[in-house]
């Protein structure tokens, strides 16, 4: 790797990650009694900086890791875009356990673009005392494109898990930003779905200037309404929420190109997606339901490669035949 593709390592202090103010999470603020909370080793911490290089190549310039977050030299794999960073988020700690604190801030300067995902599913452990959170601060400048693809988040019983997506975008920029959340270990023992103790996400959005573009939060606590009720989950056992921000002549196009569906086999819907409209012309909300993680996998990835197409001119390849 040429020398000025190499990341620059900074010990800057890790930001405080949290989440005390939160209503929803007051009832689980007990001191866990193996580890405190943001004890070393369960406070990851991970910054991670794209720009062009002199050749007008996209690169991971900036670098920052604690752990048990780790990143790895980036990779240039995707046969379509081959001139575009892929990087993978690993964690060395396991699942995410009581009092777990992270941190993700992903910048993309002027025109660079980068696809990152994490390299297996998030596994969230039974909790007794305290919960994990997840702060992530996104911010793209002028002309940046972004996929941000990882894999599901699986809840275990009793889990307890917020999460706050901050993204800065500029109106020329793209995110393409998912998520897949689990109803649980399924086919553990005799299934575990929802029958953890509460899922706290909330992500907003905001143009460099501090324009305000919108802010979604849901919370799940099956404890006052079950998923399992009619407009929530119903029957389904697996969601995905994936937020485009586009420009709006790009947001009309992918809306043009995607078609809400329900795929009813034998009586029984499989899998089932919707799109619409952010408010502030901000871009295009997408959801899908499904019973098993990989068909809603792949009807993400299917819509990415829609995004792409309006945005870039060029589809996103099939996955890899492991993943």
């Amino acid at each position: 790797m040429a020398l000025e593709q190499q990341p620059h390592l900074k010990t800057a202090a890790v930001p405080e990650v949290d989440f005390s103010k939160a209503r929803e999470m007051a009832p689980y603020l007990t001191e866990p009694k193996a580890m405190y909370v943001g004890a070393p080793g369960k406070h990851g911490y991970l910054r991670m900086g794209f720009e062009l290089d002199a050749r007008g190549k996209s690169i991971l310039r900036d670098l920052d890791r604690r752990v048990p977050l780790i990143v790895q030299q980036e990779l240039y794999f995707d046969e379509e875009m081959p001139e575009m960073p892929c990087v993978y988020i690993l964690s060395s700690g396991g699942p995410n356990v009581d009092g777990d604190r992270y941190q993700q801030d992903i910048y993309l300067k002027k025109g660079s673009f980068a696809w990152v995902s994490t390299g297996a599913s998030t596994k969230l452990a039974e909790m007794n005392y305290n919960y994990s959170g997840l702060i992530q601060n996104i911010t793209l400048e002028e002309g940046a494109y972004l996929e941000f693809m990882p894999e599901p988040v699986i809840p275990c019983r009793k889990t307890r898990f917020i999460s706050d997506t901050n993204i800065v975008c500029h109106e020329t920029a793209t995110l393409f930003y998912s998520e897949i959340f689990m109803g649980g270990r399924k086919y553990y023992k005799d299934g575990e779905l929802f029958e953890y103790d509460i899922l706290s996400v909330c992500s907003h959005a905001a143009r460099p200037d501090g324009k305000r573009l919108f802010r979604e939060k849901f919370v799940i606590d099956p404890h006052i309404e079950h998923p399992r009720s009619l407009g929530v989950m119903g029957q389904f056992d697996v969601f995905a929420n994936v937020i485009v921000i586009t420009p709006k002549e790009s947001a009309d196009k992918i809306y043009e190109r995607t078609q809400a569906f329900i795929n009813d086999k034998a009586g029984k819907a499989s899998l089932a997606a919707g799109i619409t409209h952010l408010p502030n012309d901000a871009g295009l909300l997408f959801k899908v339901l499904g019973m098993e993680p990989d068909p809603v996998r792949k009807a993400v990835r299917e819509f990415c490669s829609c995004v792409r197409e309006a945005v870039k001119g060029k589809k996103v390849p099939e996955d890899f035949p492991w993943r």
